[in-house]
């Protein structure tokens, strides 16, 4: 995207009137109405959900791909910002859950960190939790406010715990439930992020695990999955992300294109391959489905995609961000990685070569749950930028799709 044809925020963007259309249709439906390139066509799901189960609330937001007014506050502030300033809009660094950790803060204070990842399970409750948000806040001196997330998936992810937060069932167990009774929860459970200061949410899950599988260490092992066909994941993750939105909660899918047929844990184990999913896989259809809803985030796998881009994990993969989420499934929102942090998937590459191959594969924001690392990673952003400006021009396109996503979050000062 060129640096001055950027995306529109309002609530009736492009995807925002295409949900009101689809959302009361089955999954299949959902996913006709995402579209896909000429030379890729998308393979639709040969079981749709049955239309009566399907949610019928309005969309999460996501900017669209027409032009914005260059005096709305996401370019204004844009325009005032050093490249620096501008390159920490790039990162999420990791806070632990119980206090404001002084590595984040630095990261905030001095290398201009505009995310972070609330990380370590707590019991100590929303009112605590709250105590942290304000903190790490008030520590941030841009005009841009922070994007605090956590993993509030459910079951045994579920980070944030303890009095003012429900207990989030699994994902499985998530799945037994009728679409719009789970979008109902999703938006209390929203609420209740909210209320302790979070406004993202690394959820929902739609990867699919085959019921046949024989083992899948970072999804099905942990129930993470609401079921085991594409259109199970497809009505109740969808159902899902318009909950979290109905309580201005910015919902983000995962793992793009899925990690529900790997054998090996990409956050403990290196190598970690799918050789099974294809550009026009099955078993993409639950993000195609998310994309066509308006979800405003997705994160990116760091699995190798044998079939698709062999050897490179799909967060390093233009093929894979750029070609399939950007063209194919025509995802104009914010790509955020999977940990590039701590995660063996990664460790061969520099801890500055992760967010640079990131960014020039047409991502948005890194994410490391190491947040000592933040000075590395932006200084190679900065250096990349200075010294090739086909790469400035993607940083720049990267930064105006979060500050777009944080306007219309309502962070923008």
């Amino acid at each position: 995207m060129d640096v001055g044809h950027v995306v529109t925020v309002g609530p009736m963007s492009r995807v925002a009137r295409a949900l009101a259309r689809t959302v009361a249709v089955s999954a299949c439906v959902l996913l006709a109405a995402c579209g896909s390139s000429a030379g890729a066509p998308a393979q639709r799901s040969s079981t749709p959900a049955p239309a009566s189960t399907t949610p019928t609330t309005r969309a999460p937001s996501t900017p669209a791909t027409s032009s914005s007014p260059t005096g709305s506050p996401a370019a204004q502030l844009f325009a005032r910002m050093t490249l620096a300033e501008r390159v920490g809009q790039l990162l999420m660094v990791d806070s632990p859950s119980t206090q404001a950790g002084a590595a984040t803060i630095t990261a905030i204070a001095h290398d201009h960190v505009g995310s972070v990842i609330l990380d370590g399970t707590t019991t100590a409750g929303r009112a605590a939790v709250r105590a942290v948000t304000a903190q790490l806040e008030d520590d941030n001196p841009s005009a841009a406010k922070l994007f605090i997330a956590t993993d509030q998936e459910g079951g045994e992810v579920q980070r944030l715990q303890g009095p003012g937060f429900s207990t989030v069932p699994s994902g499985l167990a998530q799945g037994q439930l009728a679409p719009t009774t789970l979008q109902q929860d999703a938006t209390t459970w929203g609420t209740q992020l909210r209320a302790a200061g979070v406004n993202v949410d690394l959820a929902p899950v739609l990867d699919t695990v085959p019921a046949n599988s024989p083992g899948n260490p970072p999804i099905g092992d942990l129930d993470r999955e609401y079921g085991h066909t594409p259109a199970a994941v497809t009505a109740h993750g969808v159902a899902v992300a318009v909950g979290l939105a109905d309580a201005k909660v910015v919902a983000t899918v995962k793992h793009f294109p899925g990690l529900g047929r790997v054998a090996g844990n990409t956050d403990t184990t290196s190598g970690v391959t799918d050789s099974v999913t294809t550009r026009t896989d099955d078993y993409l259809a639950p993000f195609h489905a998310a994309v066509g809803a308006g979800v405003p985030f997705v994160m990116m796998s760091t699995a190798i995609y044998s079939l698709i881009d062999p050897g490179t994990p799909a967060a390093f993969s233009k093929t894979i961000v750029t070609g399939m989420l950007r063209h194919d499934l025509g995802f104009s929102g914010v790509v955020i990685s999977d940990d590039l942090g701590a995660a063996k998937q990664v460790s061969s590459y520099s801890v500055g070569d992760r967010a640079v191959r990131f960014v020039e594969a047409g991502g948005d924001i890194v994410l490391t749950v190491d947040a000592t690392q933040a000075a590395t990673m932006t200084q190679a952003l900065i250096a990349k930028a200075q010294s090739d400006p086909a790469f400035r021009a993607l940083v720049d396109a990267a930064v105006m799709r979060v500050l777009q996503a944080k306007q219309t979050q309502g962070l923008l000062s």
